[in-house]
């Protein structure tokens, strides 16, 4: 009779599928902690630069224009219309040059208004001054009227007292001399004030005439100036330049600005410096202005103490000669030297503009092959370089491009490869 036998377990299987179970997990574990893929930029496009310890320049810089010195601004004198221009812009002017010949009735009319009423305050003048002088010789005329009757009352009375004393006159005419000498001293002495009073009066009088007439004559010189200045002149020496488009028959209302007169030799740089840079720009110090066909030394003239727009007003006064073609209003770009700093490490400065502090900026590795972010601790920064502070050594390359949308990640990859040593 058969016996049966017990099935052996199969203990290699479990065994290939414990192993391979175990292998899945592994994988699985070794996948997950594997870091993604380093994503790909192109390294010839890239500007990189290499720290460098040495001595650093720190500049701001600028645009702006090149401004006259010496500017001066034509304006009406009285309103008026153009009847014929008589000087184009960029002619050279001299002070009693006419720029526009203008004509205005309203004008004319006034000034021969203003000059017959100064005339006739002169002949009021005069005639006061008259009538005053025959008043004092009038008034003198009594008085030596007074004291000839005077004279001849006294010698009277004098002669009745001596008769009375004779007892040859009678008591009343003693008295009635001895009255009439002293009534006509009392007139005398009235009359004198008189005249005292009118020659005070007198000097009243003129001087006040005399200021109408002054006021009058102020006012005609006024109007005659107004009505010369419908011949518009220059008023300097230069170069005029048009600042409004003027045309023949056209109106031009008193205090408006025809042009104005430059001296173009004498020219400065009018820089506009960004406000968060412009703190460290002070007068005196050093600058350089490139006219893009050239470049000019000089120096900080003026800063504006206020901001307009985000910039500061900087002028540079020109310590070199102009070059060819330099001429007002031509576009500049200006160079401040701020401060020397000495055995500091300095790289390029980055193009998206980073300021002080810590920062990541991409190091190149591996020969080029890859950049990873670093965080780099930047300080005081110039036109083209800031300094560097820590993080970074002698000889490292960094990516100086804008690398912001790799702010997600801490290394890429560069193909072909970033430029190192530069």
């Amino acid at each position: 009779m058969d016996i049966a036998r017990p099935k052996k377990p199969n203990t290699k299987k479990y065994v290939t599928y414990g192993v391979a179970a175990v292998a899945v997990i592994a994988i699985t574990i070794f996948l997950s902690r594997l870091k993604p893929a380093a994503p790909t930029v192109d390294g010839g496009t890239l500007w990189t630069d290499t720290v460098r310890k040495g001595d650093m320049v720190l500049e701001v810089r600028g645009p702006g224009n090149l401004v006259p010195e010496h500017i001066r601004q034509v304006t009406a004198v009285a309103s008026g219309r153009i009847d014929r221009l008589v000087v184009q812009p960029g002619e050279h002017v001299d002070p009693a040059t006419v720029l526009i010949e203008m004509s205005n009735p309203d004008v004319e009319i006034q000034a021969l208004e203003a000059q017959q009423a100064w005339a006739a305050q002169r002949a009021a003048l005069i005639q006061l001054q008259s009538q005053l002088r025959t008043n004092d010789l009038q008034e003198q005329a009594t008085i030596a009227q007074l004291k000839t009757a005077l004279l001849q009352a006294q010698n009277k009375a004098r002669a009745t007292d001596s008769l009375a004393v004779k007892g040859l006159a009678a008591a009343n005419d003693v008295s009635e001399n001895r009255r009439l000498a002293e009534e006509t001293a009392d007139r005398l002495k009235i009359e004198q004030e008189k005249l005292q009073i009118m020659r005070e009066q007198a000097d009243s009088q003129v001087a006040a005439q005399r200021s109408q007439v002054a006021v009058l004559e102020t006012v005609y010189n006024a109007q005659t100036k107004k009505q010369a200045g419908l011949m518009v002149r220059a008023g300097d020496s230069g170069v005029l330049q048009e600042d409004n488009v003027l045309e023949l028959g056209q109106w031009v209302t008193e205090g408006s600005i025809i042009g104005k007169v430059v001296q173009p030799g004498k020219l400065k740089a009018v820089l506009r410096i960004p406000e968060t840079q412009a703190k460290d720009v002070s007068v005196g110090q050093k600058a350089s202005v490139d006219t893009h066909n050239g470049l000019i030394p000089g120096h900080v003239s003026r800063k504006d103490p206020t901001s307009q727009n985000g910039t500061v007003t900087v002028d540079v006064a020109l310590d070199g000669p102009l070059p060819a073609g330099a001429v007002p209003d031509l576009s500049v770009d200006g160079t401040i030297t701020i401060e020397r700093l000495n055995d500091v490490l300095y790289t390029g400065r980055p193009g998206y503009g980073a300021g002080s502090g810590t920062v990541g900026l991409f190091k190149v590795v591996e020969g080029g092959s890859y950049a990873v972010r670093t965080q780099v601790e930047l300080g005081r920064s110039s036109v083209n370089t800031v300094e560097i502070k820590r993080g970074l050594a002698v000889g490292d390359t960094v990516i100086l491009s804008d690398m912001s949308q790799w702010d997600a990640v801490d290394r890429v990859k560069c193909s072909p490869k970033c430029r190192v040593g530069q």
